[in-house]
């Protein structure tokens, strides 16, 4: 028989792990009704090794006293599977979590490289799915829950794009569509595609800190036809703005847009 102390020290848990265990009746050793004293026998050792390694697969309480109370071993093959399809699902999240931070990470490389600079950079292959009339236009945000590209539950403007169409005179169209990259060129495609071999590309910055709150559409639409202009380059008459990373100045937000411009 082997105390408290003894069975916390040898296996490597606290003893208020062992009381936790013993409240949960996942183990239940003697007790000495005159001091109190617990007392461990090997079959005890086995509970607690039982409990720890089930524990340690991250197995929750409730199931462990499910265990504990009769399951064969066909019924822990399946609580085993259940758990392996867990773990699966979360490394799958994992992935794309690490693929995400990987963008952001990239996206704050380019701010770093482009901001008010002006380059011919390809705008790469994105698939249509859907539109919405305006950012306003919140009736139609069920679209972009169903489509947008997301981690969790949490819908964010990533899969938006702002396309701007203009003439000579000015700003002819303004709406929204929501995209998704193609990662893939060979794969399957259900919307349409959306790709422009040649674009003037630049970072501007949005956003109270930088321009006091006042509407930059014609700061954007001139200083592209500038660039424009002055390399000779013939506008196509759309411009798509993807916003591309906020942040915070002194309480007012930054907003970087990434913008292209397609040229003919």
């Amino acid at each position: 028989m082997y105390t408290i102390g003894q069975v916390a020290n040898f296996l490597g848990v606290s003893r208020d792990t062992l009381k936790f265990y013993e409240e949960k009746e996942l183990v239940k050793p003697k007790q000495n009704m005159g001091n109190g004293y617990r007392k461990y026998n090997h079959f005890d050792i086995y509970d607690i090794t039982t409990v720890n390694f089930y524990r340690e697969i991250d197995i929750e309480i409730k199931k462990i006293q499910e265990l504990r109370k009769s399951k064969s071993i066909e019924g822990i093959h399946s609580l085993l599977e259940e758990k392996e399809q867990e773990v699966l699902q979360e490394i799958e999240y994992k992935k794309l979590l690490l693929k995400k931070l990987q963008i952001v990470k990239e996206d704050c490389e380019k701010i770093k490289q482009f901001l008010g600079q002006y380059i011919v950079k390809e705008m790469k292959p994105l698939e249509i799915k859907g539109e919405i009339e305006h950012f306003t236009a919140y009736d139609e945000y069920d679209t972009l829950k169903k489509n947008a590209d997301s981690l969790k539950k949490a819908v964010t403007l990533t899969s938006l794009r702002r396309v701007i169409s203009f003439n000579e005179e000015g700003m002819i169209e303004d709406k929204f569509i929501i995209v998704r990259k193609v990662e893939d060129p060979d794969e399957e495609i259900e919307g349409e595609i959306l790709s422009h071999p040649k674009c003037i590309y630049t970072i501007m910055e949005d956003g109270r800190w930088s321009t006091g709150g006042k509407n930059i559409d014609h700061d954007v639409e001139a200083s592209i036809r500038n660039v424009a202009i002055e390399k000779g380059y013939d506008l196509s008459g759309q411009v798509y703005i993807n916003l591309l990373l906020t942040t915070y100045e002194d309480g007012l937000e930054r907003v970087f847009l990434e913008i292209y411009a397609p040229i003919k």
